[in-house]
């Protein structure tokens, strides 16, 4: 796949979204509360205590909901990323994909015993992922939805980049390892510190370490030949965004194919994890606006007005709010 071929892609699902009257979800990165906790030190290759899986007696929605409540560093990303898979695979058993995060978790921290530091950690990622599990990039069908869904990413051993990116941190995060996802535009990326030292890694190609001439390429590689980096191409992003940006690459293959009802299944799920957040409160209620779900659409743009400070946007709302209000009467 030529680079920026992610970003470029991304593009041009514009014009598919304005038949629904949508725009593009950009809030990916916003942070929603909640700081990333500092690393405690743990024994160099050791794993971390297991985190609190869902139950299956509790339903994905209750576990979904649930996260909203959590500060955002206390989100068990890997868990989460299962529990979104199976609301499309309901029938499947996440037992045994809860134990390869923790089989990838023992062999990566095995493996990082072997060379101290970042250099060490970056080859067991490698090792482990790429060369033992054969997990890649999907460069041949990489607009199927499979990619984006962790529970067939785990069965096919490819997948998008913020799904393989996922992985990496979802076994980082049982590791006590400083990983974390970047704001970059358009491609997932990751980002290691250990002992000061730091890489850029590329969940896509293979665990790559990204050079600063490599990012710049990929930026203009996107359709922006003048664009520069920015400071803010580097910033972490939360675990919640980044289970957002794994969301909201499935909503647009939907609504690419002009599946509105399950693209807004997909809307509600991200709703369930970041409540408030007024761009997905208008997507929900202009995708129920195409149903002809009215009731649904008028009370949901209600919410969204309480909410929304921008003012253009807000004009816009309420002239739709007040339309459907008129073709109800």
């Amino acid at each position: 796949m030529p680079q920026g071929a992610t970003i470029s892609r991304h593009r041009r699902c514009a014009s598919t979204l304005s038949s629904f009257g949508l725009g593009v979800f950009h809030r990916t990165y916003a942070t929603h509360g909640g700081r990333r906790a500092e690393p405690k030190g743990l024994e160099r290759g050791a794993v971390r205590e297991e985190p609190v899986t869902m139950d299956l007696d509790i339903d994905a929605e209750t576990y979904l909901r649930g996260l909203a409540q959590q500060p955002d560093a206390e989100i068990d990303i890997g868990e989460a990323a299962l529990v979104l898979a199976a609301c499309d695979r309901q029938r499947v058993a996440l037992d045994r994909y809860r134990d390869h995060l923790g089989t990838l978790t023992e062999e990566v921290g095995a493996a990082a015993m072997a060379v101290d530091g970042l250099e060490g950690r970056v080859a067991a990622l490698r090792a482990v992922f790429v060369e033992r599990h054969g997990y890649a990039g999907d460069t041949l069908t990489y607009d199927d939805l499979q990619n984006a869904n962790l529970l067939r990413v785990i069965d096919r051993r490819k997948g998008l980049p913020v799904a393989l990116g996922i992985l990496l941190l979802a076994v980082a995060q049982r590791l006590d390892w400083d990983m974390v996802g970047l704001n970059f535009p358009g491609h997932f990326l990751l980002r290691l510190d250990c002992g000061g030292a730091r890489a850029i890694l590329d969940p896509f190609e293979g665990c790559r370490e990204r050079s600063v001439p490599d990012l710049r390429e990929l930026l203009k590689a996107g359709g922006r030949p003048d664009a520069e980096l920015l400071p803010s191409h580097y910033a972490p992003v939360g675990r919640r965004d980044v289970l957002l940006r794994l969301q909201n690459n499935i909503k647009l293959r939907l609504l690419q194919s002009k599946d509105a009802a399950r693209a807004l299944r997909v809307v509600e799920r991200m709703l369930w994890i970041a409540p408030g957040v007024p761009e997905l409160m208008r997507e929900a209620a202009l995708l129920n606006v195409h149903l002809g779900r009215l009731q649904t659409a008028i009370a949901q743009l209600e919410a969204y007005l309480e909410v929304e400070r921008g003012q253009q946007a807000r004009h816009r709302m309420a002239t739709l709010l007040q339309d459907l209000r008129n073709r109800l009467n």
